[in-house]
């Protein structure tokens, strides 16, 4: 049965189905095991870039398309349910009219993209996304009455998501039931299905082809696969997903606005969660998700503790600074890089082969 569910792609290593073992229970009990609201936010973050990272390595791990647009389609996903939320109303009819919306403007400029970019040589058609999603960004910045510029846009979402919204006059095992629970297990269901259709989709006859062309597409057209259609498809496929990734991210936050989806920095955030977590490999998009949004919101309080430490200690104490963090981010990924060139995942099995007869 859990052959059949993850589409005979085991994990096939002890320790990586340990880790996605603890990664999911972790993921499933965290409103009860981890209170407050820092924590369960961290705990939403992890569960949108896990999708949005499995969608964006369907691209380049999988066909070996190299994209600086996917947080394009992330944006549109987002503005799509805000400002229909905000033009319609709260309600589950104005959220499914933005998602529907959302999802048809991401399916047409991702054709548009993969037809007229996807003929020219690989760095050719990463500048030409980058572009593209530079261009969107700064038209969402300044289309201020429709998605409110700078400032962005709040919104109210349905009822049963609402921070106001409790069912229950008593505590659930010790928790208070309320909207934000329920919009955290609505992105954990929704992820969890979507993650098994990529899953799916990879392991499919269908994705089989995108490995060969990222493998070797003279040869693959060679054998008579339509490099271009299947390239295309993969980048509709991947901006549809990327599309529901932000429209959970603005469920949760009940906002958006071009930082929180389509900055630049975003993109290279997903960029290095898939060469942590290990491309071409669903699983590095749990793995390394999970591993980078904890260094994120923990190594700034981590380093607090160190700095407590070695206080007065001149060069230690300024290096061990919590303003020092995101070199000490960068650090960590240059060693993950290092030591793990194939990502966690890769690095997992590989110890696995080697230790069978």
């Amino acid at each position: 049965m859990l052959n059949r569910l993850l589409s005979h792609d085991l994990p096939r290593s002890r320790w990586l189905a340990l880790a996605l073992l603890v990664v999911v229970v972790g993921l499933a009990v965290a409103p009860f095991a981890f209170p407050g609201s820092k924590a369960l936010g961290v705990a939403a973050k992890m569960l949108v870039f896990i999708l949005l990272v499995a969608s964006y390595d369907l691209l380049l791990g999988y066909t070996g398309i190299v994209s600086f647009a996917h947080t394009m389609f992330f944006g549109i996903g987002a503005y799509g349910v805000a400002v229909a939320s905000t033009r319609l109303g709260a309600g589950w009819g104005a959220v499914a009219i933005g998602l529907g919306a959302a999802l048809a403007i991401s399916l047409v400029l991702s054709l548009l993209i993969g037809l007229f970019s996807l003929r020219v040589k690989a760095i050719f058609y990463a500048m030409i996304t980058l572009a593209v999603a530079s261009a969107f960004q700064t038209l969402a910045s300044q289309l201020s009455d429709v998605t409110g510029g700078e400032d962005g846009l709040s919104f109210k979402p349905p009822l049963w998501l609402g921070p106001a919204f409790e069912p229950f006059d008593h505590p659930v095992l010790g928790l208070s039931l309320d909207g934000k629970i329920f919009s955290y297990y609505l992105l954990f269901g929704v992820v969890a299905l979507l993650f098994l259709a990529l899953l799916r989709i990879v392991n499919s006859p269908f994705g089989r082809v995108l490995q060969a062309i990222r493998e070797n597409d003279f040869r693959a057209e060679a054998i008579g696969y339509r490099t271009v259609v299947f390239r295309t498809l993969s980048n509709v496929l991947a901006a549809l997903f990327a599309c529901v990734a932000g429209a959970l991210l603005a469920l949760w936050l009940r906002y958006t606005g071009p930082d929180t989806t389509l900055s630049f920095e975003i993109m290279l955030d997903i960029l290095l969660v898939v060469v942590i977590g290990g491309m071409g490999t669903m699983y590095g998009a749990v793995l390394g998700s999970v591993l980078f949004v904890l260094a994120q919101n923990y190594l700034q309080d981590l380093l607090k503790l160190g700095a407590g430490t070695f206080e007065g200690v001149p060069l230690l104490g300024q290096l061990v600074s919590p303003d020092r963090w995101l070199l000490w981010l960068g650090v960590l990924f240059v060693l993950s890089v290092y030591h793990f060139p194939t990502g966690v995942v890769g690095r997992l099995r590989l110890l696995a082969n080697r230790q069978r007869p």
